[in-house]
């Protein structure tokens, strides 16, 4: 299946970016936060998730891999479809999509058109479980922040790693990502926003 898809951006539209690949117009269903970065007539790559069922063959697609990482945990939640999922990821980052799902913060995710108060607390509930897990993991990985990081930057990095394991970061992944990065003077979304933007998955 399309890993990506790149070419000059032919058409954008609400909620769609169609992209001139070979010839061919691909039209991708996309987020807001994607469409904000396409110029039509500007060449462009989108990572693909390819959507099939009996009666269709849609095409997802995302200007990095973060974005579309957090496309599929969110369609991974049951009873939340692929246009559900647009719609939480035009209203949110993926860094602060995660820290609302750590936080809890159902207003955070009810904001997005459509989506309401039970299948927010869904989304939070089940991913919020995964979070947990993989926390435990890089607990037992024997992670301890470099020295001097003790204290509020401590609690900076659990809540980072949280967010990080919500998007789907091993603790392995995680426990190298976060060193080196400034647990002192960054919020936990800039730590997050930071370690996304060095991270190549």
């Amino acid at each position: 299946m399309f890993y990506y898809l790149e070419g000059a951006v032919a058409i954008i539209a609400q909620n769609l970016a169609v992209i001139d690949a070979g010839g061919a117009g691909y039209a991708c269903m996309t987020t807001a936060n994607t469409l904000s970065r396409l110029k039509a007539g500007k060449k462009a790559r989108l990572y693909t998730y390819c959507y099939i069922k009996e009666d269709a063959f849609d095409i997802y697609g995302f200007h990095d891999l973060n974005e579309k990482r957090c496309f599929e945990l969110l369609i991974s939640v049951s009873g939340v479809g692929p246009k559900a999922a647009l719609s939480i990821l035009s209203s949110s980052t993926p860094e602060s999509l995660a820290l609302a799902i750590i936080g809890e913060d159902e207003t955070a995710l009810t904001i997005a058109p459509g989506i309401g108060k039970k299948i927010a607390q869904r989304v939070i509930l089940e991913l919020k479980d995964k979070v947990s897990k993989e926390s435990a993991t890089l607990k037992a990985a024997g992670y301890v922040p470099p020295s001097g990081e003790a204290g509020q930057a401590g609690s900076k990095l659990n809540d980072a790693s949280a967010a990080l394991a919500v998007l789907g970061y091993s603790s392995g992944e995680i426990s190298a990502a976060m060193r080196g990065v400034d647990m002192q003077s960054l919020t936990v979304e800039e730590i997050v926003r930071e370690v996304l933007k060095n991270s190549v998955k």
